[in-house]
C-alpha cells in the first residue's frame, strides 16, 4: 500500500522547520499510513507536474516563492483566501486542489495580545505573498499599513524614502521580506533604526534564526520584538486540521 502524504512545496527548503515539526507529530499520534516529504522545486509548473504524478498527497504547505504564483493553478480557492491574494495551505482531495491562508490565523492570533492602544499605524516590510497576508490582518485590526519595498508601486515607498520622522509614526514595523534569515543571518533591512523606542513594536516573521539582527536592533532602543515561531506553530496546526477534515 502507498501511503499518503503532506509535504511542503517551495524553494529553498534548507531553512524549514516542517519536516521535523509534522514528523514528530505523525509519529507521536502513532499514524503508520502518512508521510511528510519536502518537494523543492523552483518553477510552479514543474510543482503541479510533479503533483500529478504523484497522487498519493492529500495536502501540502506552500513557501517562498510560490504563495502568489500558485494561484492560478489551483481548482479553487477559500474566499478569505482569494480576498488576501496568498495561499499558504492545499488541501487535495479526488485530484482536486483546495488553496487557504492560513498564515493569517497565525499572524493575528500570534500579535494581537502584544498590541498596544497606542499603535495604530504599521511598516510592512517586504511586498510578496506574506506581506499581503499581514496587511489583511493588520487593516482587520484596524491599523493602517504602509508597504516598503525594493522595488515599490503603487502606494508603496522604497527603503531610501523611509525617514525618522516616518518611523516614529508608525510604531509597529513587521518584516515579510526574507532579509535576515538563515543563512544570510548578518543582513538586516535598511531602516533608520535610531528612530526606534520603547513605543515600538517589532515582529518578524522569521523564525531562523529565532533573534534576527533586525530584532537585536530594534530591542537596543527598547521595543518590544518578536519573531515568527508562534505564527509558524499556530498555522502549522491549522494546515494540520484542513489536511485531515
Amino acid at each position: 500500500m502507498i501511503p499518503r502524504k503532506i509535504g511542503l512545496i517551495g524553494f529553498p527548503l534548507k531553512h524549514s522547520f516542517s519536516k521535523s515539526y509534522f514528523t514528530q507529530k505523525i509519529n507521536d499520534l502513532g499514524i503508520i499510513d502518512l508521510l511528510f516529504e519536502n518537494v523543492e522545486l523552483r518553477d510552479i509548473a514543474d510543482v503541479f507536474e510533479y503533483l500529478s504524478e504523484h497522487d498519493e498527497f492529500i495536502g501540502l504547505a506552500v513557501t517562498i516563492p510560490h504563495k502568489i504564483s500558485i494561484l492560478p493553478y489551483l481548482d479553487e480557492i477559500d474566499d478569505f483566501a482569494k480576498s488576501i491574494g496568498s495561499v499558504n495551505c492545499l488541501q487535495i482531495r479526488n485530484g482536486r486542489i483546495k488553496g487557504y491562508n492560513t498564515d493569517a490565523i497565525g499572524f493575528e492570533q500570534s500579535i494581537k495580545p502584544m498590541l498596544k492602544e497606542h499603535q495604530k499605524k504599521a511598516l510592512v516590510l517586504g511586498s510578496g505573498g506574506s506581506s499581503k497576508t499581514v496587511i489583511k490582518v493588520l487593516n482587520l485590526l484596524g491599523i493602517e499599513t504602509k508597504v516598503v519595498s525594493r522595488n515599490p508601486i503603487e502606494d508603496m515607498i522604497g527603503y531610501e524614502a523611509l525617514t525618522p520622522e516616518m518611523m516614529s509614526q508608525h510604531l509597529i514595523v513587521v518584516n515579510c521580506s526574507p532579509v535576515g534569515m538563515f543563512p544570510d543571518e548578518e543582513a538586516a533591512p535598511n531602516i533608520p533604526y535610531d528612530a526606534v523606542s520603547d513605543q515600538h513594536l517589532f515582529y518578524d516573521l522569521i523564525y531562523n534564526p529565532s533573534q534576527t539582527v533586525f530584532l537585536q536592533k530594534a530591542k537596543q532602543y527598547g521595543a518590544e520584538t518578536c519573531n515568527g515561531l508562534n505564527m509558524l506553530h499556530i498555522q502549522a496546526e491549522e494546515n494540520w486540521r484542513i489536511w485531515n477534515q
